[in-house]
């Protein structure tokens, strides 16, 4: 069964960080970029931000209790002359450690970024990652990659906009389902720990590759959220079975230049594929079965505990299964399904 109407209360619930939070985000954001817009030394090389990551995209998951969610932004400034890459993040490090406030929390440097931490609130922590963003005399945007001194991309220019793009078309070719879709498989990937090591930039990526303007012509192919999860997931174990033993090459899907290859490793990659393979099969089962109860407790063999839908005389094809649903059972848990 679908349990389409649960689900949306699950991806409330437990699934997407609550607003609150956002909106918290997004003021921290503003006041460090500030902060830093108002350093005595590197005030005035800022010219603007551009928010990064998940958090643009809409595909943060409300973390652990004692976890921490992160969200990124580019940090645009001018170029020197005789700066080597690695300065624009020692100076951006450097400005936090003068600051009044910010010196006392703990920050530091990264490959690509500086990261500012916050004390966690509720059991729930939140850092920041800081990433200098210039505009190189040739007209090129770069990053910094600080651990090899250099810029990236290599070649091509960086596009801010770019993969935020690309997620919203997603988005829209599958009837508002692609982010739900992946916030759901980033929730399976922590609370399963079936596939660690794959960056949520890389699972991303290789889900909304599955979206194409062909398939979405289907209809009723993205009719819903597990309509969607259970294509795209489906659709994603074909092409990963398809790729043998080596990882695929992953583009950028901005078209900047820049690629994912380094992101992860060939091992991790075909654990990545097996994982996939059976949580594809898991899904489809717990999808087709049509005893509710039955198809609860595979759903929750996939999510977890938490994923306790209501059930009771329900129609598979019903629009609102849960119309005349009773109350709850308190389906009990396992985590020796097949999906771990």
């Amino acid at each position: 069964m679908q349990h389409a109407e649960y689900f949306k209360t699950f991806l409330n619930d437990e699934v997407n960080l609550n607003q609150s939070r956002i909106g918290k985000l997004e003021s921290r954001v503003d006041a460090v970029y500030n902060a830093l817009v108002a350093d005595t030394e590197i005030g005035t090389m800022i010219t603007s931000k551009f928010p990064q990551g998940s958090w643009p995209h809409k595909l943060i998951i409300k973390p652990t209790t004692n976890g921490d969610f992160d969200a990124d932004f580019l940090l645009a400034m001018s170029h020197q002359e005789n700066w080597r890459p690695t300065a624009y993040i020692d100076a951006v490090y450097n400005a936090l450690h003068r600051h009044s406030t910010y010196s006392k929390q703990d920050h530091g440097r990264k490959c690509r970024c500086v990261w500012l931490k916050y004390a966690p609130e509720e059991g729930i922590g939140c850092h920041l990652d800081i990433v200098p963003f210039i505009t190189l005399p040739s007209g090129r945007r770069v990053i910094v990659n600080r651990d090899e001194d250099k810029w990236e991309p290599a070649l091509g220019s960086t596009d801010p906009q770019g993969f935020t793009n690309w997620v919203r078309r997603r988005d829209e070719l599958t009837n508002k389902q692609f982010r739900k879709v992946v916030r759901l498989m980033k929730y399976l990937k922590r609370e399963r720990g079936s596939f660690n090591g794959v960056k949520s930039v890389v699972l991303t990526t290789l889900l909304g590759l599955q979206v194409t303007e062909l398939n979405a012509i289907t209809p009723g192919r993205y009719s819903n959220t597990p309509t969607a999860l259970v294509n795209i997931v489906e659709d994603l174990d074909r092409f990963l079975q398809a790729q043998g033993d080596t990882r695929p090459f992953l583009a950028n899907p901005s078209d900047d230049g820049t690629d994912f290859h380094e992101r992860w490793t060939d091992e991790t990659y075909r654990n990545f594929r097996d994982r996939i393979h059976t949580i594809a099969a898991d899904m489809r089962s717990a999808y087709d079965q049509t005893d509710p109860s039955k198809s609860a407790i595979a759903w929750q063999k996939l999510f977890g505990e938490k994923f306790d839908p209501p059930v009771g005389k329900q129609a598979s094809t019903s629009a609102n299964p849960y119309a005349a649903a009773v109350p709850a059972l308190g389906i009990a848990s396992s985590r020796s399904g097949r999906a771990g």
